[in-house]
């Protein structure tokens, strides 16, 4: 593998560091340019797969916010105390060093698509011939009444591993014998549908290390029903024996809001009270692409199944949980899979390099207790409209096309696989 000079740069507030970043942007003229806004899954997958496979024909810049990446998938497991916090953050050095990419340390604002620059928030522009979007999910508080970024303070969503991970395992930590958790699940679409439900199962496992079995666990899902529904269930009777309650809709009636003072959720038909609430609300493509109008009135971003490619801009493509990927689930494993056939259309476009037809794979682990899991996988390939299910690759266990044989050590080389992927590290 060649080895390139690190060339990081960090867009701090202040002149001194736009003109640090300028100078590079004019001295790669003569390259064709690939700019990736969003350093996840999606992102710095395919920052990666432009470098790697391009090497020195195309110049490739990564734009993130933040320094490191804290995965969504595993942190659950981080608050079940499988793992610590630092396990599942990862950091861009091994992105710039080995593969030559710049990686640049601040927010992008905008996308002037006239002029084919990403506008950051200091006003430096970055220019690109191609440009990858993949700024993951924006939540949208509101869609349960009473719930706001500041009531995310303490009714933690969670949903953006980070601080709101730690917060939400501090609380979780901090649970007495026979206090009760409540947790508001979000409608569809949205991040790792069967997230919330893996969440609920780590909870149940430290309330039951810890000796706390009086404390409930009451899920208020505003679905009919849930992905992997029946396994998870099965696997709660027999961990956690009557400590897990789920009420949808036909149950509650309907969600009508949330109080953060007194820790309630209110529902048409009663009110539960938790001392660790745990909303999740109903959420939509990272802002930017709406800013930009790249999503449509779904919240989320059209694509041509068969590359990516944004179906209102052309010089654009849109991975990850904001693009709208038929049967794919947002998860990021997904996000993965997308970025790399979003990266080979974007060499064909610039450098004329080889692009064969899409292809699509998920696979996605839940823990339910050390020994017990659930995993699911499906191939995917582009139709005329979508990027369609194709093929199961995990055995059928009924109507929910999974089997309850993850153990946390094969979940383990999974995420280690993926994140080497992902990172090259």
């Amino acid at each position: 593998m060649r080895k390139f000079s690190r060339r990081t740069f960090g867009l701090l507030a202040g002149a001194g560091a736009t003109s640090l970043a300028l100078p590079h942007y004019a001295r790669a003229q003569g390259k064709p340019r690939a700019v990736v806004i969003g350093g996840g899954a999606g992102g710095a997958t395919a920052a990666r797969y432009m470098a790697k496979d391009a090497g020195d024909d195309l110049d490739v810049t990564l734009i993130e916010a933040n320094p490191a990446y804290t995965t969504c998938f595993f942190s659950n497991l981080y608050l079940g105390g499988f793992r610590s916090f630092d396990s599942i953050t990862h950091g861009y050095d091994t992105l710039a060093s080995n593969y030559g990419i710049t990686v640049v340390n601040g927010r992008a604002d905008a996308i002037d698509r006239d002029a084919k620059e990403v506008v950051m928030a200091d006003g430096s522009r970055v220019p690109y011939d191609r440009l990858v979007v993949a700024p993951g999910i924006d939540l949208i508080y509101d869609s349960v009444p009473g719930y706001s970024a500041e009531a995310a303070e303490i009714m933690p969503h969670s949903w953006k591993a980070g601080p709101q991970t730690k917060l939400l395992k501090t609380k979780l930590d901090a649970i007495e014998n026979g206090q009760q958790i409540v947790m508001v699940t979000p409608p569809n679409p949205y991040r790792c549908p069967p997230g919330p439900y893996e969440r609920v199962s780590m909870m149940a496992h430290v309330l039951k290390e810890k000796g706390l079995g009086d404390s409930k666990i009451v899920i208020i899902d505003p679905k009919p029903k849930f992905s992997k529904q029946a396994l998870f269930q099965e696997g709660w009777e027999k961990y956690y024996p009557g400590m897990i309650e789920w009420y949808g809709p036909d149950v509650h009636g309907g969600i009508k809001g949330v109080n953060p003072a007194t820790g309630e959720v209110e529902t048409d038909f009663d009110t539960f009270k938790g001392d660790l609430v745990n909303v999740i609300p109903a959420q939509k493509a990272g802002n930017i692409a709406s800013k930009t109008g790249l999503a449509n009135d779904t919240g989320f971003c059209p694509i041509d199944p068969k590359s990516m490619r944004s179906q209102i801009d052309d010089n654009i493509f849109v991975i990850g949980d904001a693009s709208i990927a038929g049967d794919m689930p947002k998860s990021g494993f997904s996000a993965n899979s997308q970025a790399k056939v979003a990266a080979m259309a974007i060499r064909g476009d610039l450098i004329g390099s080889k692009v064969f037809p899409a292809k699509y794979s998920n696979t996605c682990w839940s823990l339910i207790e050390t020994n017990d899991g659930v995993k699911v996988g499906a191939q995917y390939a582009p139709t005329d409209e979508k990027i369609a299910s194709t093929s199961k690759f995990i055995s059928q266990t009924g109507e929910d096309d999974a089997v309850r044989q993850a153990t946390y050590e094969e979940s383990v080389g999974w995420y280690k696989g993926i994140t080497t992927d992902i990172f090259g590290a």
